[in-house]
């Protein structure tokens, strides 16, 4: 699979399907792996793109800012020859998708932000120094084996449990360097969209969980507030991780808005 360049980095990425452009922005985690629920379905309609954040995965190992990280997907949207695509972020990568839509409108046809926020208050702030003690004091392997109760409902871990404890290694295996989580995690605390929010001027769909435990669902309705024109879909289940929980209600959801604004 090609890397694209031209932002002082290699950024890995993998092209499927045919159609109208996709392309998917991980979370914290930043690989692209994470949207394998996803890939089928919209591959059957769709040119989707995935791709592996700068200091994560198979990309080159070095920091970013939110801006960078946006010029990033620019990157890999020259190199895949897309004009303008359907934007898709899941928590920080929806944060990416907002810097996106500021700095570059014309590369969007629309903006869908998962389990996003647009400023980081007390509780998600107290949730990411949790996780950062983990990391920092127990290291990537206690990290990664916390990570699942952050992300998915206790039901779905207990049933999940033999998938999510084999998928462990694989993920400690691309598990990029901690200085590099800690810088990721204080760049997302730090942003604020601000006033840039009102500018905003994509079709936007704000896609979010009532059970979030991690990044409550409030906070999408608050981020819904300062973007003229945006949509929520607030689904009643599936925590922060629902688009693996139940990755039928989100592909629906998506297609739908995705043809809706092709239209």
């Amino acid at each position: 699979m090609p890397f694209a360049s031209g932002t002082g980095a290699d950024i890995y990425y993998e092209s499927h399907g045919q159609g109208t452009p996709i392309v998917l922005s991980a979370g914290m985690g930043g690989s692209g792996l994470f949207w394998t629920p996803q890939l089928t379905a919209l591959a059957a309609n769709h040119t989707v793109i995935l791709y592996d954040h700068v200091g994560t995965g198979r990309s080159s190992r070095c920091e970013r800012t939110i801006t960078g990280m946006a010029d990033d997907i620019v990157a890999v949207m020259d190199h895949a020859g897309l004009d303008a695509a359907h934007i898709v972020g899941h928590a920080i990568g929806g944060i990416v998708g907002l810097e996106l839509a500021s700095h570059h409108p014309q590369r969007l046809r629309s903006l869908v932000v998962v389990n996003g926020w647009g400023r980081a208050d007390p509780f998600l702030r107290r949730c990411f120094e949790i996780r950062k003690q983990i990391l920092n004091q127990s290291g990537p392997k206690a990290y990664v084996r916390a990570q699942p109760l952050f992300l998915y409902p206790p039901s779905w871990i207990s049933e999940n449990i033999v998938q999510l404890e084999a998928e462990e290694e694989k993920i400690l295996a691309h598990f990029p360097p901690i200085a590099t989580m800690n810088q990721r995690i204080d760049m997302f605390l730090d942003f604020d969209v601000g006033k840039r929010s009102a500018a905003i001027r994509v079709p936007t769909l704000l896609a979010s969980a009532k059970d979030d435990a991690l990044v409550p669902a409030y906070l999408t309705h608050e981020l819904a507030k300062v973007i003229p024109g945006a949509r929520v879909h607030e689904v009643a289940w599936g925590a922060h991780a629902y688009t693996v929980v139940t990755p039928d209600v989100f592909n629906r959801t998506l297609l739908e808005f995705c043809a809706e604004v092709d239209r």
